[in-house]
């Protein structure tokens, strides 16, 4: 019996690399990508201890660059099947609205967004033909909650669900499940943009801000185990029974989605800014 092969976006590192050597120890040959090989080397390292080597294979893959995504179809053809797509690949920027460049939030959006559009559309030929496949995207409790700071990560985010619903109800017909994963904070490097932001002094967000940051920088204590949420993909992409849409992951997510779908937003509003300017 052959293997099924499953793409993995943003491999390099955190939830992505992960999700190769998961998706590799349950009987995937795993096609792993990532902009740059030369960051290559943690996620080789990886597969060397978990003994799947010989089942990881990698392939730049940049996919703000739709040159990049076309070579990626085109290489693609030579797999017998594609049967798994993990849309990993993504980026945090954060800041003040008002004080966030347009281009921040351009940037945020071609990868986070755009993406996954450009490599969704690259594969879902291939699992239309075969009549099956899994499509599964990394998602965030932002991309149901907003929050302070954060605006273009929430934003992206709340995109891409609302492009997984409208592309499960086109693709299910054709027997391939669209899935979104929703973690909740998780000990992963996609921050490091967001623990770089400078705060002006002479800015009127300065109080704001240094009281988010802090509040974020203590939060950091609680955040989990990001393999918790790869071994989750893995389970998804390996089932046999049909799965949900929506994975929610992670301390309190389930208990604040099911808040915001019963209280007020001006409930919860006053709640999360009583948190952030206590």
């Amino acid at each position: 019996m052959k293997k099924k092969t499953a793409i993995v976006t943003g491999s390099s590192s955190g939830f992505g690399l992960l999700c190769v050597t998961e998706l590799a120890k349950a009987g995937f040959e795993v096609i792993a990508t990532m902009r740059d090989l030369n960051k290559a080397d943690l996620l080789l390292q990886q597969c060397n201890k978990q003994n799947v080597s010989d089942s990881i294979h990698l392939h730049a893959l940049d996919v703000t660059s739709k040159e990049s995504i076309v070579n990626f179809k085109k290489w693609l053809e030579q797999w017998p099947s594609i049967d798994v797509l993990v849309n990993n690949a993504g980026i945090a920027l954060g800041g003040m609205i008002e004080e966030i460049p347009l281009e921040d939030y351009r940037l945020q959006f071609e990868t986070n967004f755009f993406g996954v559009i450009g490599v969704t559309q690259a594969v879902l030929p291939f699992m239309r033909k075969q009549g099956s496949g899994r499509i599964i995207n990394m998602s965030s409790i932002s991309g149901q909650m907003g929050f302070p700071g954060l605006s273009p990560y929430v934003a992206s985010k709340h995109a891409l669900e609302g492009f997984s619903e409208s592309l499960s109800l086109e693709v299910k017909p054709f027997g391939i499940d669209v899935i979104l994963v929703e973690p909740g904070s998780y000990e992963t490097n996609i921050w490091n943009a967001v623990d770089a932001i400078k705060i002006q002094s002479g800015s009127p967000f300065y109080s704001y801000m240094s009281s988010l940051l802090n509040v974020m920088e203590t939060g950091k204590r609680n955040h989990e185990d990001p393999l918790e949420v790869a071994e989750r993909i893995s389970q998804i992409a390996a089932q046999t029974k049909i799965p949900r849409f929506r994975y929610p992951i992670g301390k309190g997510v389930k208990r604040n989605l099911a808040l915001k779908k019963v209280f007020p937003w001006r409930l919860i509003e006053k709640l999360i800014l009583k948190m952030i300017l206590r």
